[in-house]
Formats: C-alpha cells, structure tokens, sequence
C-alpha cells in the first residue's frame, strides 16, 4: 500500500525497560484522528485525513491512490480542489487566439457555465454533472447551435484540465454524453429587388456598403475598414486586407477574419458607385490602435465614416440605420410604440454575402474561386453552405445526355422505343 495511516490520537512512549507502549496523545479525542499519508511522483508527501472509526475509509482512499499511480491515472488531490471557474479563468488568459475569441469565450463560459458548475472542484466532475448542466442550459437557452459553441468551450476547458492533471477524464467526451446537435439553417439569398429596396433605406452616405456586400462579398467589418487605396478603380480588382472590430467596447483595425486577406473582382458598375460614393463623401482619415485596444496606432482613410469623422460602429450602425432600412424594404414590421425592432440574424449585413454566392453560383463561377472570394478558408465549407444553390445536377445530367443525342441526330421516341425492347 502506498503510504500509511497516521493515528494521530495516539503516540508510542517506551518505558523504563525500554518497551514501546502505545498511550494517548495530546490529540486524543480533538479533530480528525487519521491521517492517511504517501509520497507522489513529485515526491513531495500528500496526505488526507479522516475522523474517529474512519480507519477502513482511509486505507482504501490510499489503495486507490496507489491503483491511480500503478495506471498512470493519478491526479493530485490538491489540483482536483481547483474549481471549474478558477481553472476556466486561466485557461481563458493563457489562450493564443486573437482578443475578440477570448472575450467571447468568456462570456459564454461567464452566463452560461460559471453560474452552473463554476464553484465544483475538477476533481469531482462526472458525466452526471455536464447533463444536467445541459438540461438547465437548454431550458435558459433555445437555440441549439449557440448551446453547441458554449458546450464545445467548456469540453475544451476540461480536456486541458486533463492535460494538466487536474481530472482523469473529460466528462464531456463520455458516451453518455450528448452535445447539442445543430442544424445550419439553409441559406435563402434575397432576391434582388430586396437588396436594392434595402439599399434605398439606407441613409445616402452608407447606401454605397449594400454594393459592396452584394457585389463583392465583403463582411461587415471589412465594409467598415475599407481604405481607398484599396480600390482598385483602374486594375478592376479590389483587395481586402483591413477590418474594423470591436474588442471589450474599443474599436480597432485588424486583419479579416483568420489573417485571410484577398483580393476579388471589382464590377464595373460596383466601381462606379464607389466612386460617385468617394466624390460625394470623401474618404477621412480614421486611427485606431492595432489588433488590440492597446495596440500600435494605425491611420487609413476610409470609404465609410460616421458624420462626425470616426469609423463606424457595429452595434449602432445596425440599431440605428440597418433595421430601419429593413423596416423600410418590408423585411421586418415597423417596430410597436415604445418597443426595439425585432430580431432579425438572417436579415443582417451577412444576407448581402449570400445574395453574391447566389449570384455567382448562378452564374457558373467554381466554388474553388467563390470561396476564395468570400475569404473562406476552405471551399469545402463554402460548398456545405452553398450547395443547394448551385445548379441541379438533374438538370446538368438531362441537358448533357440531350446533347449527345442532338450532335448525332438521334432522337428516339418514348413509344417506338419500348415496343423494341
């Protein structure tokens, strides 16, 4: 057995004689009389300890920690005390992702996962204990593709607390377990009387984003953080290389989304209007600190600006000119007296994108260079997303076999032909 019991109520004393008799100690009959104690592999002494009559309970907690050791599955009794939250809220300071993913990850582990099972030691966590987690979740929560993300971060929590020996196993990944399944809603692009009667709703300085959404696929950020110099009037060509973001209520300039910056196509008509656009509302020259609200400064003139000279923001460009736009366009209803507009996610800036994969899949382009043009970083997500939009294959098979046929002159009749089978 790996270490020993300690009875801290008694004492061994020899006699005269030198015989070791067993008295009472100065202990005896205050606090917890055994200490069941071991060295660990970090071969510092551990020990726990366990009230009068409690003998048999302590050696089996040592022979456990013993079978833990011979299996290579032992776990510090000291680290198994640090709670969920404590641990998540190191784990979230020590990750190498970009600010704006930590701060979300934070605030899903913070509404959504702190208040359920923060304050429980890791050591303790059972499978149990993430289903009923998710139970409570899904009653707080209906959307089941945003309790998916949220579950996804707590899994990745406590697999690195395995990975630091705080817990055994990550309950999330038991077979009992089961994530919340999501269905990606499938994309229905607007049409483009929709686009253009958006467009009108705009205010005249931010009518010129709905083109470059709907004719170049820019994300919002990218719309916001468009330089000039980026606008290849001449060339044709536009290229994406900046983004405006909010990180913890700042704005700052940053890459588009993963580093992926590109360039795409710029139509003819496009071009023209963002022309007209720089001519009416000249490009200003807008600082923001890089990539973090303490970051470098960093100056480009704009395309799009707000009217008193800085770049726009996310959260009031949509209350205050997106939602009325839609309103305006029949998208939504006219909000009641007193109250917000409605929601309205698949009506946001991301619908311009998808009505420019409509229009390109229409067209014929590849998904190889529409996802390039999206800034995707693989074509076979752009193809998951896309796919039901793309010409059918039916009607591919019907018009290739048809011209078979017509090339040879050959055109052979329902009747007849099943009279010769």
């Amino acid at each position: 057995m790996a270490g020993h019991i300690q009875d801290r109520w008694y004492k061994t004393e020899k006699d005269a004689g030198g015989i070791p008799h067993r008295v009472k100690s100065d202990r005896y009959g205050i606090g917890l009389r055994y200490r069941a104690r071991y060295v660990g592999p970090d071969g510092t002494e551990k020990s726990q300890s366990f009230p009068d009559k409690q003998k048999r309970q302590a050696e089996q907690w040592l022979a456990r920690i013993e079978a833990d050791m011979s299996r290579g599955q032992y776990i510090d009794p000291a680290a198994g005390r640090t709670t969920f939250q404590q641990y998540g809220e190191k784990w979230i300071a020590s990750q190498a992702t970009d600010m704006t993913t930590r701060t979300v990850v934070e605030v899903q582990l913070r509404l959504h996962a702190f208040p359920y099972i923060g304050s429980r030691p890791l050591g303790s966590f059972l499978p149990e204990h993430i289903r009923e987690w998710l139970s409570r979740l899904e009653s707080a929560l209906p959307v089941a593709s945003y309790r998916r993300v949220i579950f996804s971060s707590v899994s990745a929590v406590l697999s690195a607390a395995v990975d630091d020996g705080h817990l055994s196993k990550n309950p999330c990944r038991a077979k009992s377990v089961r994530a919340p399944q999501s269905t990606a809603p499938r994309v229905t692009p607007w049409a483009a009387d929709r686009l253009f009667a958006v467009r009108a709703g705009l205010p005249d300085r931010f009518q010129a984003m709905a083109d470059l959404g709907g004719g170049c696929g820019l994300r919002q950020g990218e719309i916001f953080g468009l330089p000039i110099d980026a606008v290849g009037f001449r060339t044709g060509w536009l290229h994406v290389g900046y983004q405006v973001k909010l990180i913890n209520g700042k704005l700052v300039f940053a890459p588009p989304k993963r580093g992926k910056e590109r360039d795409v196509p710029l139509p003819e008509r496009v071009g023209r209007v963002l022309k007209a656009h720089a001519e009416r509302f000249p490009p200003v020259a807008v600082t923001l600190p890089w990539l973090t609200p303490d970051g470098p400064p960093l100056t480009k003139r704009l395309m799009f600006s707000r009217t008193d000279g800085g770049a726009v923001r996310r959260n009031d460009f949509n209350t205050r000119m997106w939602k009325p736009a839609l309103v305006s366009a029949g998208v939504i209803p006219v909000p009641k007296k007193g109250e917000t507009h409605e929601a309205a996610r698949e009506h946001g800036m991301h619908a311009l994108r998808h009505f420019y994969a409509s229009v390109l899949l229409d067209a014929g382009e590849n998904v190889k260079a529409l996802s390039h043009y999206l800034g995707h970083s693989d074509p076979g997500f752009t193809l998951r997303v896309y796919t039901h939009l793309m010409p059918s294959s039916e009607g591919r098979t019907r018009k290739a076999v048809d011209s078979v046929y017509e090339a040879t002159g050959s055109v052979p009749d329902g009747p007849e032909t099943a009279q010769g089978r």
